[in-house]
């Protein structure tokens, strides 16, 4: 079931109506087989994929505190089991045929794999979330849970199943355990949430997609064409992820439980590690407290910390697909971070703090972010490097001027973005649009009005899934 459908609305009006009526005892389970008829909705079988980490993740839980002796063994199958789902269903073809590849290069005829195989829609953000629960519990940071159900919704709560934000148990479990009170201010936040959330998919990143999509599906583009493209993918990105973002944390508010913030304005950042502590909240403090801290941080000097960084955002861009252009993107991202951070020991410090520099910082720093956009959106890794690395700069003067029209179309969808940056920079509240810049319910509902009004007539004919639920 997709967010942005007629039966996703249905489906939340019923599931936060009966969630309420309910006596408090039944809400859990109710939420629990919501989730499940959410997940399995256009594939059930997906749902057993589902049962079978839920299952080894609250068995291993168990096993490590109550039987100690056998915790790093338990610890191990846990993890077997959240990796291994992940190694068959999203990375067996990615290695079978590079390994074919690489036999073919010794001079061996060997014919590729014969068979593919569906890859279950978050199936990274649910074994991710199921190996933080395992090892929270070995470390002791959370006591594991014998009621069944909590366990089995907190893999499954339906809100951020799919595509986030990567919750943790120490911060998701006593929620969903509490007993919870209808409150009318969570009700007004997750509904403002939610259709800022729809706003921003269906207005800005299913428009600006558009362009993204015909200059990306030109054989050979010109220089400006390009860019203008990977400006666009830049701009849908963000609204589609966050989109996403918003309409999660806006049902699980209605439902009186808060999932954590994801993104925090990433293309205001004026650094590489601004921008991670910035995008993708979740997934970034994922890597570094289950990667790279365990790997030894910057505790061993500034070589073993290189080393760290690059393996945490290889990793990084391997989670995101089974494709070079993803492990490409990480190692560009880790040696930004490397640079940066040895950049800040050559450079003045009272250079930095120049009001211009700041300025100059975050302008370049988006600069940087929409080159590795390119390596992001580009799946074909020989076209990167035979085409877009070597390609002359050379345009004619209708490229430049198509480039300038989808520039500006562009920028124009993107003033709701920028107003909300800035609104929210004047309050403080990272939240959404309405709720930061509204202080009155006329406000609040002129704004909501509003939004929808613009979703009804600006929205496009057909809109796309997600970005990230290909991940």
């Amino acid at each position: 079931m997709i967010f942005q459908s007629l039966d996703f609305i249905v489906f939340l009006l019923i599931v936060v109506s009966v969630h309420w009526l309910l006596p408090p005892r039944f809400r859990s389970l109710f939420l629990l087989a919501g989730s499940y008829v959410f997940y399995g909705y256009v594939h059930p079988w997906f749902l057993f994929l589902l049962w079978f980490v839920t299952i080894a993740v609250y068995g291993c839980a168990l096993g490590i505190e109550r039987l100690p002796t056998y915790r790093k063994a338990f610890l191990s199958m846990g993890l077997a089991a959240c990796l291994g789902m992940l190694g068959v269903f999203k990375y067996f073809h990615f290695f079978a045929e590079n390994f074919v590849l690489a036999l073919r290069a010794l001079g061996l005829d060997v014919s590729d794999p014969v068979f593919q195989i569906v890859l279950p829609v978050g199936i990274s953000f649910f074994a991710f979330q199921g190996m933080s629960y395992v090892i929270d519990v070995y470390r002791g940071q959370v006591q594991a849970r014998t009621n069944f159900v909590s366990v089995a919704l907190f893999k499954a709560f339906f809100p951020q199943l799919v595509a986030g934000p990567i919750e943790r148990a120490t911060h998701l479990l006593p929620q969903l355990e509490k007993n919870r009170e209808l409150r009318m201010d969570l009700l007004v936040e997750g509904f403002l949430l939610l259709i800022w959330g729809f706003f921003k998919k269906l207005v800005i990143a299913d428009n600006v997609s558009i362009i993204a999509n015909k200059v990306f599906a030109l054989e050979h583009p010109s220089f400006p064409l390009l860019w203008a493209g990977v400006l666009a993918f830049c701009i849908q990105i963000f609204a589609d992820f966050s989109a996403y973002t918003d309409i999660a944390r806006g049902s699980a508010k209605m439902l009186g439980i808060n999932l954590v913030e994801n993104f925090r304005h990433p293309y205001a950042a004026s650094s590489p590690t601004d921008f991670w502590r910035r995008w993708h909240i979740s997934l970034s403090s994922w890597f570094r407290d289950y990667v790279y801290i365990p790997l030894g941080g910057n505790r061993k000097g500034r070589l073993f910390e290189a080393r760290n960084v690059m393996i945490t955002f290889l990793l990084s861009g391997l989670w995101h697909g089974a494709n070079w252009n993803y492990v490409l993107w990480g190692g560009y991202w880790g040696l930004l971070i490397i640079v940066s951070r040895n950049l800040g020991g050559v450079v003045p410090a009272q250079m930095w703090s120049r009001r211009w520099v700041g300025a100059l910082q975050v302008f370049f720093m988006f600069m940087l972010t929409n080159i590795g956009w390119l390596l992001f959106r580009e799946t074909d890794f020989h076209y990167l490097r035979n085409e877009l690395m070597l390609r002359p700069w050379d345009a004619t003067a209708q490229n430049w001027q198509a480039a300038a029209y989808f520039v500006c179309l562009v920028g124009i969808y993107s003033v709701p973005l920028v107003i909300h940056w800035f609104a929210d920079g004047r309050t403080g509240v990272n939240a959404a649009l309405p709720h930061a810049a509204a202080k009155s319910l006329l406000l609040r509902t002129a704004t909501a009005t509003g939004l929808f009004l613009a979703i009804l007539v600006l929205r496009t004919a057909n809109s796309g899934d997600f970005i990230y639920f290909k991940f």
